[in-house]
């Protein structure tokens, strides 16, 4: 509830004043009538004198001077009239008082919630939307209050879990917290956080619900982002335990594979032989590349850094991947600022590993051609590098696992690129996420200027 100013003392002395209004216009109405009664009997009392005989007409004037109250009732009149003008003055008074305390609760109320950053709705009891703050207008892409009047299930498809969650509310009188759903906004992917409550009013009466909305992408990217770390802090052991009870068995198969090899090369060549032989060599040699891959990504060791032009390693990168691109009909395009951006301290190696591997992912997701676009940039203290591509975009069931080590969608490949791409940006204290659609997908990396030179 908001406070207003003359609270109840305010409200207590419109009472009385109320009270004193009507008593005061009763009064005047009383005194009205009975001087107008007093004045239509002395009318009679004057007419019946003009009658009477000589003898009784003193008498007759003495009684009509008696009943002569008309100065005393005037006066009576007046102090009522008066009393009732300052009655009816204060509960004017008291009513334009109370009008401009409403009019400030409701500016109050509504500067509140057009201040707000959650949107907020409001539904009467059949889920029809009732109002909406700005906010919300933004979120549900319906501008002045476009959508007052409507259903929920009239918001589309992205908005369904806002008239799931009302219902469900209206029917178990259960408020509902954090429910998350995700829309496309403007081509980008936005993360929004819904809840519901009752509506009650002050007799506690269900008149409806209140719907809550924030938009918490990026506090979404951050969740993502610290669950990928905690994957990779728990790595570094298992790498260590992995290398001592795998590589070293597999080392012993190697050499015992080798020692057989040679001993062979003097009897008869058997081609069922030399073939299981062969497999079992490249086996070996696949097993030991998965164990190398899972050791550099579950590595704890320091990247060296030295200063590095991130402009000149996408051109250097951009040469090296034009004939494939020309071959499979990409066309790639460069955007970067006329001024410099400076050099940043980083491993130019394995910021140029990273870079190849998203541009190869970005080709591969465009078989038929398309456009490979690098946007290099400035973001307050960072630097911003995208690669976007025109493919099909990245599934909703899978874009949560595409950094998980392993996880791939393609028969070949270990799954461990984009694994070792997050790495390695979180060791030059950078991000990397994405945004994706059906019309294509876009690789952000995010790296701080550090110490220029």
């Amino acid at each position: 509830m908001f406070e207003i100013q003359d609270g109840s003392i305010g409200r207590g002395i419109r009472r009385i004043a109320a009270g004193l209004a009507v008593l005061s216009l009763t009064s005047l109405l009383l005194t009205s009538k009975i001087l107008l009664d007093v004045h239509h009997e002395h009318e009679i009392m004057a007419r019946l004198v003009l009658h009477l005989p000589p003898s009784d007409a003193a008498a007759a004037e003495g009684l009509l001077g008696e009943l002569r109250l008309d100065r005393m009732l005037t006066i009576l009149l007046v102090v009522n009239l008066s009393g009732t003008t300052i009655a009816l003055a204060l509960v004017v008074r008291g009513y334009l008082s109370s009008e401009r305390s409403l009019r400030a609760v409701k500016v109050l109320a509504t500067d509140i919630l057009a201040s707000m950053d959650a949107g907020v709705i409001t539904t009467d009891r059949n889920g029809r939307i009732s109002s909406t703050n700005p906010r919300a207008q933004t979120l549900l892409g319906s501008p002045d209050n476009e959508g007052v009047g409507h259903y929920l299930s009239d918001l589309g498809d992205e908005h369904a879990l806002l008239d799931s969650i009302c219902s469900e509310v209206r029917t178990y009188h259960d408020a509902i917290r954090d429910r998350d759903y995700c829309v496309t906004s403007n081509g980008h992917r936005q993360t929004l956080r819904a809840g519901c409550t009752l509506l009650s009013n002050q007799q506690g009466e269900d008149i409806g619900t209140v719907l809550h909305v924030r938009d918490v992408t990026e506090k979404a990217l951050i969740e993502e982002r610290l669950r990928r770390m905690e994957r990779y802090m728990g790595l570094g052991s298992l790498a260590a335990g992995l290398q001592h009870e795998i590589k070293n068995p597999l080392s012993a198969v190697s050499i015992h594979i080798q020692l057989l090899c040679e001993h062979l090369a003097s009897e008869p060549y058997d081609p069922e032989v030399a073939e299981l032989l062969d497999v079992l060599q490249t086996e070996v040699h696949r097993i030991n590349n998965v164990l190398d891959g899972f050791r550099n990504y579950a590595s704890m060791s320091e990247i060296g850094r030295s200063a590095v032009d991130v402009t000149l390693l996408i051109d250097k990168l951009v040469r090296l991947l034009r004939p494939q691109a020309d071959q499979q009909q990409v066309k790639i395009k460069i955007e970067s600022p006329p001024e410099m951006l400076g050099l940043i301290q980083a491993d130019s190696v394995r910021l140029e590993q990273v870079f190849l591997n998203l541009a190869l992912n970005a080709m591969a997701a465009m078989p038929d051609g398309g456009l490979l676009r690098f946007r290099v940039g400035q973001l307050n203290d960072q630097i911003r590098i995208d690669i976007a591509d025109t493919g099909n975009g990245i599934l909703p069931e899978i874009q949560s696992q595409i950094f998980d080590p392993y996880f791939t969608t393609r028969s070949e490949g270990t799954g461990m690129g984009l694994a070792l791409c997050d790495k390695i940006i979180r060791q030059h204290d950078g991000s990397i996420d994405f945004r994706t659609s059906p019309d294509g997908t876009e690789f952000t990396v995010l790296l701080p200027r550090g110490t220029q030179e």
